[in-house]
């Protein structure tokens, strides 16, 4: 723990931003010095100078927009399929025995091994994007809310029952409640997935999009379009995250937890 505390002590608030400053700086270095050659990636500053270019130009916004729609329609769907059926499941001892088994058993498939079968069902339509961006949604919101309810102390749920509550009322007033901070764990790995989901689903019927630019640069080999695709998803996934963890705080902010400072 002395390792630990010491670090603690010794970081300035800025100390996060080292590692990927640094990775920055090796990436610039080896670019200016050749020992990174542009034909295998491009520089940061040549990067940089295509995102600026891409952005004047109208193509940048319109990819991102396309991008973020397909993943947040996916997480909606998947995300809200993967609450309700956790809420069954976690509640109903009926719910479970019909639902838990067979979904363990799904969520132990990859979801890129379901892309080539959702084009033979849906074609290469936006509804294989989503779907596929919906499947790899579900599962962390479902696990989490069926273990955050399943979780709760029994002598919460026989208060309930004493006072009177019906199912409806004890599920609305102490389950779900009860179950919340799980759920949001859901919801942020549920978001993290809806974005690695994006870059896989984006490889269908490659039109529009991130992964229509992605695309593209391989087959014309433009290393400074790839990496500026890969940084973007990169970047989507981070505030994602980061949107999910201030969320949760907002809602959690009752709770005295352990947070890193």
């Amino acid at each position: 723990m002395s390792v630990f505390s010491a670090l603690d002590r010794a970081a300035p608030h800025y100390f996060k931003w080292l590692l990927p400053t640094g990775l920055v700086a090796i990436w610039s270095a080896g670019a200016a010095t050749g020992a990174i050659p542009d034909g295998v990636l491009a520089s940061p500053w040549h990067t940089a100078q295509t995102a600026w270019k891409l952005a004047a130009d109208g193509t940048l916004p319109i990819a991102i927009g396309e991008s973020l729609r397909r993943a947040l329609f996916g997480l909606v769907i998947g995300g809200g399929l993967g609450l309700a059926a956790g809420i069954v499941s976690g509640a109903s001892r009926g719910g479970e025995d019909l639902l838990d088994g067979t979904l363990q058993l799904l969520r132990t498939v990859p979801f890129v091994a379901l892309a080539p079968l959702f084009i033979v069902w849906f074609g290469i339509s936006e509804v294989a994007k989503v779907a596929l961006v919906a499947f790899a949604s579900f599962f962390p919101l479902y696990l989490n809310t069926h273990g955050g309810i399943r979780d709760i102390d029994a002598r919460l749920i026989e208060v309930g029952r004493v006072t009177g509550l019906s199912r409806w009322g004890g599920l609305r007033e102490i389950l779900v409640p009860g179950a919340l901070p799980a759920i949001l764990v859901g919801l942020r790995y549920s978001l993290v997935m809806s974005i690695i989901a994006l870059v896989v689903a984006e490889q269908i019927n490659l039109t529009t999009g991130i992964g229509a630019l992605l695309g593209d640069a391989r087959r014309f080999v433009q290393t400074d379009v790839m990496a500026l695709c890969i940084a973007i998803y990169a970047v989507l996934g981070w505030a994602a995250n980061k949107g999910a963890e201030h969320f949760a705080d907002w809602q959690l902010s009752w709770r005295n937890g352990v947070r890193a400072s």
